[in-house]
């Protein structure tokens, strides 16, 4: 069975490339039947926090990439990559190292001042153990192939090999008795059963080294996958520069996850001309050879066209529900059960308008408020003695109507035919007056979303000012 992983590390937050690299490694399992994993790789325990683990599982979990096991918290297996250290001394696939870190800092001066690489020199790789200085403790050394090459067959990129004498012998254990990134995550990708690594190319270079470490155990490696990165607009490697580039800022700018999944799909992998593709669509069809070597660029515009077109196929009452969160908290608005179905009658017509949902969110504002409302400038100047004039025969009609939206409409068309005007001259006054601003849905949705009721007393306090 295929099984693939996501293994970031909370260190910080969950970026942009790191939910495109778990929702490929999702997308690859779901594809070919198999299992969707997740690793927290918090062997770094300066920095890793609480706090970045709670932002990764929820940035997955509002992207709908929940794995198909708890999460594996590499931290709690520090015992078993000390074992396997222990394993490759005993079959002399690793040594021990007792160079000080004075005399590594002068190993890689050197060899800076020569031109070379700052790597290590295999001093104590073939030293008699007997010669090692009293009360230090070593740390241990991968004695890696120093002839040939090493070879990865990669599923993105294709045959990539580098000569073994470009690489040294990496520490497998440190001298304190940790274990080093590159040891850990071979051991536990091994002990999770992963069959496909599908990762970021700025890991290739880690996989050459891990290659070996797999070699040594006697293990076979996963097969490899390694996507280009997520470039910003400018060609450079995506920063936070470039805007928006942790995937809850992205819930908190008003992006529906699914419309984030679908631009995160297409940015490096490709199926015809196909733009829009549903959760299961991206499952039926994503596969790992239809990934693009080239890097990818995020373009935000096309993100948000993206987001709009989800937004007007999206549950009015989930919309609602959304709207009714965001508007939590702000000054002079009623969030009750009259305004959520305020909300969710003239939904339809609210989000035809928005691009996100805080545009939704600022569009439906006026649906909670209460008389008297605030005006902006254009609304306000709309509002003179005349359109004053016009909305006082306006309310006289309406009032008379049963207040459905079709006799709403009838009573709006016969009071511009009464006034000489067209119909645009009776409902942009009628509009500043019961939004407080010139844009919202057609003037008869909107009347009939805020009922009789308060309809007319916003039109009152209007012609009262």
């Amino acid at each position: 069975m295929i099984r693939t992983r996501f293994a970031p590390s909370p260190t910080g937050l969950l970026h942009i490339g790191g939910a495109r690299t778990a929702l490929f490694n999702y997308l690859y399992a779901r594809h070919h039947g198999g299992q969707y994993l997740l690793r927290i790789e918090d062997t770094d325990r300066e920095r890793s926090t609480q706090q970045a683990v709670d932002v990764i599982l929820e940035g997955l979990a509002w992207l709908g990439l929940t794995p198909d096991e708890p999460p594996l918290f590499q931290s709690t297996r520090a015992a078993r990559h000390a074992e396997t250290v222990q394993t490759m001394l005993a079959s002399g696939h690793a040594y021990r190292c007792y160079s000080t870190a004075e005399e590594l800092r002068l190993m890689r001066e050197l060899a800076t001042a020569e031109g070379r690489p700052p790597r290590y020199d295999g001093r104590w790789r073939d030293r008699d153990p007997a010669e090692a200085p009293h009360g230090v403790s070593p740390a241990i050394r991968l004695r890696a192939p120093r002839e040939g090459e090493t070879v990865v067959e990669d599923l993105v990129q294709g045959t990539v090999r580098v000569a073994n004498t470009e690489l040294d012998d990496m520490i497998l254990l440190r001298s304190d008795g940790t274990p080093t990134y590159l040891h850990a995550v071979v051991v536990d990708d091994h002990d999770m059963d992963i069959t496909h690594v599908i990762r970021g190319d700025d890991h290739l270079t880690n996989t050459f080294r891990q290659v070996q470490i797999y070699q040594a155990l006697g293990w076979q490696p996963p097969r490899f996958a390694h996507i280009p990165l997520i470039h910003g607009a400018d060609g450079a490697k995506l920063s936070k520069r470039h805007g928006s580039v942790s995937v809850l800022e992205f819930e908190r700018s008003g992006f529906l996850p699914e419309a984030l999944c679908n631009y995160l799909l297409r940015l490096g992998w490709g199926h015809g001309d196909s733009e829009i593709l549903s959760r299961d669509e991206a499952i039926k069809l994503f596969d790992i050879d239809a990934v693009g070597r080239a890097a990818s660029r995020m373009d935000y515009a096309k993100l948000t066209h993206l987001n709009g077109v989800y937004l007007r196929q999206a549950d009015d009452a989930r919309l609602t529900a959304d709207v009714l969160r965001r508007l939590q908290g702000a000054d002079g608005l009623v969030l009750d059960d009259v305004t959520a179905a305020r909300i969710q009658t003239l939904m339809p017509g609210l989000k035809e308008r928005a691009k996100t949902l805080v545009e939704l969110a600022d569009s439906a504002a006026f649906l909670a408020r209460r008389v008297p409302l605030p005006f902006d400038a254009k609304a306000a100047a709309l509002l003179t003695d005349a359109a004053r004039g016009t909305l006082r025969q306006v309310a006289g009609a309406l009032a008379a109507t049963d207040f459905t939206q079709s006799a709403i409409d009838g009573a709006l068309r016969e009071t511009a035919e009464q006034l000489g005007v067209k119909l645009g001259q009776v409902a942009q006054p009628l509009r500043a007056a019961l939004t407080g601003s010139t844009v919202s849905p057609g003037i008869d949705a909107t009347l009939a979303a805020l009922g009789r009721e308060e309809s007319l007393a916003r039109i009152n306090a209007c012609i009262e000012s």
